[in-house]
């Protein structure tokens, strides 16, 4: 029988390293690319974005999409499945990121408290992708056809 696991502790600190490499690279194209208006403030406009979106796009989407992980669920053997146990497509990545603002309010308290109390533990974006995260070290969690691939 499939067991659902919060795998909280390493979920958070997948998020945290996710999430922190992200922001490290947006300040660094902030800082190299960005205008200076004031001391310690810089800004980017107009096309100027569209990195940001496509480097957010390429690491959280396509990184899901084709390895079933980023680079923090890796970290901590952690895989984005189906319902089902198996590897996940670009559509189930989107759909799964889509609601990143709503599961990460307020610093994530959001996803925090619904992955904890929701049967299956899943945050808002698992629920609209029908996927859930699994800790592949974990033979509790029944990965089925998910050895398959790494």
């Amino acid at each position: 029988m499939k067991q659902y696991k919060t795998n909280i502790k390493k979920r958070i600190y997948a998020s945290i390293l996710d999430y922190g490499l992200f922001f490290i690279c947006y300040l660094a194209y902030l800082i190299f690319f960005g205008d200076h208006l004031d001391e310690g403030k810089y800004s980017v406009s107009g096309s100027a974005t569209l990195p940001i979106f496509l480097f957010w796009l390429i690491y959280f989407i396509i990184a899901e999409g084709a390895f079933s992980a980023t680079l923090g669920h890796q970290s901590f053997n952690l895989k984005v499945v189906t319902l089902q146990g198996e590897k996940i497509g670009f559509t189930q990545a989107i759909k799964r990121r889509f609601l990143d603002p709503i599961d990460f309010f307020c610093f994530g308290l959001i996803a925090f408290l619904i992955i904890r109390n929701s049967e299956k533990h899943q945050r808002v974006g698992d629920v609209l992708a029908k996927t859930h995260v699994i800790d592949t070290t974990d033979p509790e969690q029944n990965l089925g056809p998910i050895r398959a691939f790494n």
